[in-house]
């Protein structure tokens, strides 16, 4: 997968039929494990390059960097034998940014319980805890051709007062 924005081939099946829109960004990557980070950079790279830099955004992407991380690793572990692709889709909204990762496996991933004996299934326990604590929401939903989307959608942090540096149209270097 480059480290750009590269447009899912099955949008048909993606979110609804949804064609992608001003403030969505797609990622296709191989799964394989070299993915997750490269998948994590082009994510960190694009929210950047949307404004979000700064002291106000730094706990919202280091959210964002760590659930992407997690569900394209799960992804890239879980499904790889039934889906060629992982597709990763980052929302930016007004009010929100969504991160969504889509894979062809079937099965419905649930968050394991932390049991100390037993290592590693304790990703996506992890992303729903990181999300609720934001104050967010996160989910699991069939797609229309039999694989998964799961998706973790945060609030955008509220502005600072004017001057402060942290917004996107300002410099604190300036």
């Amino acid at each position: 997968m480059e480290e750009t924005q590269k447009a899912v081939t099955d949008a048909a099946t993606w979110r609804s039929g949804r064609e992608p829109g001003p403030g969505v960004w797609r990622f296709t990557a191989e799964p394989q494990e070299s993915s997750v980070p490269r998948t994590r950079h082009a994510v960190r790279d694009r929210l950047l390059a949307q404004g979000m830099a700064g002291e106000r955004y730094q706990e919202l992407v280091d959210d964002l960097l760590l659930i992407v991380s997690e569900l394209v690793s799960n992804a890239v572990t879980h499904a790889a034998a039934l889906s060629p692709q992982v597709h990763c889709e980052l929302t930016i909204a007004p009010e929100r940014v969504r991160i969504s990762v889509l894979d062809g496996h079937p099965y419905r991933p649930r968050a394991q319980e932390n049991d100390p004996v037993r290592p590693g299934g304790r990703g996506l326990l992890l992303v729903k805890s990181v999300t609720l604590q934001a104050g967010g929401e996160c989910d699991v939903e069939r797609t229309e051709d039999g694989g998964k989307v799961i998706w973790a959608s945060l609030p955008l942090p509220a502005p600072g007062p004017a001057g402060t540096g942290d917004g996107p149209d300002e410099d604190p270097d300036y």
